[in-house]
């Protein structure tokens, strides 16, 4: 089948996608976007949560045929050209990156979360937002600091 939809801002075409494809392949391998991670493939970890029509979503759950005429935002899709997104330096800045396999899943999930509060979210806020993302290395302080800090910058520059 062919399906149409807009990844990133930018309308995409690929063609030929089948019926059991997920949409995580069609991002990784048909369309070049390799941020978001294949662990699980059962929706358990997170490390593939992209947004599907402002929702985040695991993408190993949702068929590639499901985002016909809709709209994804990946990982990649939150930095502006070179410019990384602020959550994003946040989490460079703190650590928050090790092996880097939940790291898009979780940036994407506190991404979210920064989108629906106003100030900085308390920490088991900032937990229960990220409860569906998996990390094995950081021990999830790293992370939580990482979100506590874009949320602060992004309070000042309010």
């Amino acid at each position: 089948m062919r399906v149409s939809f807009t990844v990133n801002g930018e309308d995409r075409i690929v063609d030929d996608v089948w019926e059991g494809e997920s949409l995580l392949h069609v991002l990784r391998e048909r369309c070049g976007l390799p941020g978001s991670k294949n662990a699980c493939e059962q929706g358990e970890c997170g490390s593939c949560t992209v947004y599907l029509d402002g929702t985040p979503v695991c993408a190993c759950l949702v068929a590639g045929g499901q985002a016909q005429g809709r709209t994804v935002r990946t990982v990649e899709g939150l930095a502006d050209g070179e410019r990384l997104d602020p959550l994003q330096e946040a989490f460079v800045e703190c650590g928050a990156v090790q092996c880097g396999f939940c790291t898009p899943g979780l940036i994407v999930a506190a991404h979210d979360l920064l989108a629906r509060t106003e100030g900085v979210p308390a920490d088991p806020e900032i937990r229960e937002a990220l409860a569906g993302n998996l990390c094995r290395c950081t021990g999830y302080e790293q992370i939580i600091e990482a979100v506590r800090l874009a949320a602060a910058r992004k309070a000042v520059s309010s």
